[in-house]
């Protein structure tokens, strides 16, 4: 595909004062100013965030009405169940806040719905099998604040009900005893993108500072959260950013014996948001996808090492087979949209009834990244169909969702992923109103665009270079690696690897020859020559391989030099 490179626009004068007040290379001055990191203040901040940094949790609306009951209940010894969500953030959400409360010798107990049979949220069975086993206060955890009927219900029974979430708030806002999530409306919070796991922490940094419990005993907690903060893909700045920091610190060391069985398990020897997006939290996933999520909670919760093993192990059986799943459902997706030629919609939704709803949303992914357009595929079950959705920057596909809503059954998510449940014969109205409503957002010609950080040459490709750069990481949403181009260098050498799915090229310029790897750009040899003079769109990493270190060039796009 097509991709537009647009450069930064960013004031000389204020790259230049961030790299001399703050000793900084200019490379590195402008890729902060770039993400808007630009005084002395935001630098410092940026580059060493602090424990202290974080903000008061007392700063949420509605935190001391939700301590208040949370301790009443603690000192009345109410039954208080947890009640969460089957994805990462979900299970890391719950798993952090039983642990806590069992460490200050208070029993919880939890309720995780299972994706295929009950699907996303509270719901009236459940709620009813809580309350007859003795709970008289849920608290839910990334889940709840669109669950207006149910907590209703929920009151019904006699049953108070706390709400911690961080997705969209609806404009009827459920009947609980307190809600806390940043994005309602009159929340004065400073930061609004906390993950589930988040709002869960910022619940339990509360509780400890109500009973006086040193604060350095949630500290030890943020492998978990940091876990739930990168899986969920929230932006990994401010609040985030030192959570996710120093939670891969207690995460390279771990004391969860389940996390460090999966750790050890996924192969991964450098612990950082990488490891996490595509190591861990796909295998967690996974079991959640398959019907199965309680599997990865009681991984979380166990202080079994054997147990530990076993699970990990489980784990990753479900996720080799979640793939052939996949793998057969992207195939089939694909199929029908270029037979049908979907592709020319300004949005992409397809249906089957073949397909396994838990993993339907790993596809949408996909296809909105090959075709570059909002996707959403339904899975049809009798008369209603489950479906999933992914957007691409500038739409808004939750809002979307909301002007088709009463070909709607009940949807929920945010700007970039959804999920729905549609009846079946209202499918196709459906179809035709989301797409008219994106033909009037989405123009024809629209290219995915790539920010260029800025233009480097030969003095820039070293391994000083790197390790500066490494100063920037956690990367993540919101704060993603930089990308550089490189101009006018000359093709030295080119082949493929893995069956001509990889590009592994030496590059020339002048006397300076460097390494470059294209990573699922095997299809670009043919296009690609030796002698040919490229620009390479790229970011630089360290090549660690049988004990030595060389700096080369991920290439993100490469295109002939004009």
């Amino acid at each position: 595909m097509v991709k537009k490179w647009e450069n930064y626009r960013v004031d000389e004068t204020t790259v230049m004062n961030i790299a001399v007040h703050n000793n900084l290379s200019l490379l590195m001055a402008r890729v902060l100013a770039n993400r808007g990191i630009d005084t002395d203040e935001k630098v410092q901040k940026f580059l060493k965030p602090q424990l202290d940094d974080l903000y008061d949790p007392f700063l949420l609306k509605n935190m001391d009405i939700a301590i208040d009951r949370l301790i009443k209940a603690i000192e009345s010894k109410e039954k208080i169940t947890i009640y969460g969500d089957y994805d990462v953030d979900g299970i890391t959400s719950i798993s952090l806040f039983l642990k806590f409360l069992e460490d200050i010798g208070v029993e919880a107990s939890y309720y995780l719905p299972n994706r295929l049979e009950e699907g996303y949220g509270l719901n009236n069975t459940a709620i009813k099998k809580i309350k007859d086993e003795g709970t008289s206060l849920i608290i839910t955890v990334d889940c709840g604040v669109s669950a207006y009927d149910e907590v209703e219900y929920a009151n019904s029974l006699g049953l108070d009900v706390i709400i911690t979430d961080h997705h969209e708030c609806p404009d009827k806002l459920p009947n609980a005893i307190a809600i806390i999530d940043p994005k309602q409306i009159d929340d004065t919070y400073p930061f609004h993108f906390l993950a589930g796991v988040g709002v869960t922490f910022k619940l339990m940094q509360a509780l400890a500072k109500r009973k006086n419990i040193d604060e350095r005993n949630c500290f030890r907690y943020l492998d978990i959260v940091c876990l739930g903060t990168v899986a969920d893909i929230v932006p990994l700045v401010d609040e985030n950013r030192v959570i996710v920091k120093y939670g891969l610190e207690v995460m390279r060391n771990t004391k969860n014996v389940g996390l460090k069985a999966l750790i050890a398990l996924s192969g991964y020897k450098n612990i950082d948001s990488s490891a996490i997006s595509f190591g861990l939290a796909p295998r967690i996933n996974a079991c959640g996808r398959m019907g199965e999520a309680e599997q990865a909670l009681k991984m979380l919760l166990t202080n079994d090492e054997d147990e530990a093993i076993k699970i990990a192990n489980k784990l990753q059986e479900m996720n080799c087979e979640r793939q052939e799943i996949e793998k057969r459902i992207w195939e089939e997706a694909v199929a029908i949209i270029e037979k049908e030629k979907k592709y020319e919609d300004s949005i992409i939704v397809v249906g089957s009834e073949n397909w396994h709803h838990g993993v339907i949303g790993i596809v949408a992914s996909k296809i909105t990244e090959l075709y570059y357009k909002p996707s959403i595929l339904v899975c049809f079950e009798s008369n209603e169909g489950k479906g999933s959705g992914r957007s691409i920057p500038g739409f808004d596909l939750h809002e979307a969702l909301n002007q088709c809503s009463d070909s709607l059954l009940r949807f929920g998510g945010h700007e970039m992923a959804i999920g729905l449940t549609v009846e079946k014969d209202k499918f196709e109205e459906f179809c035709n109103k989301i797409k008219a409503y994106a033909k009037t957002k989405i123009p024809e010609d629209n290219l995915p665009v790539v920010k260029v950080d800025a233009e480097i040459t030969t003095k820039d490709i070293s391994m000083d270079t790197v390790k500066s750069l490494e100063s920037l990481e956690p990367y993540g949403e919101g704060n993603s690696a930089p990308i550089f181009a490189y101009r006018n260098a000359k093709v030295d050498s080119i082949r493929t690897l893995s069956n001509d799915k990889h590009l592994k090229l030496n590059v020339k310029d002048g006397n300076f020859i460097f390494d470059a790897i294209a990573f699922n750009m095997g299809s670009m040899k043919d296009k690609i020559r030796m002698g040919d003079k490229v620009d390479i769109l790229h970011h630089l990493e360290i090549n660690r391989f049988n004990g030595l270190e060389k700096v080369q060039l991920n290439v993100k796009d490469i295109k002939k030099s004009l």
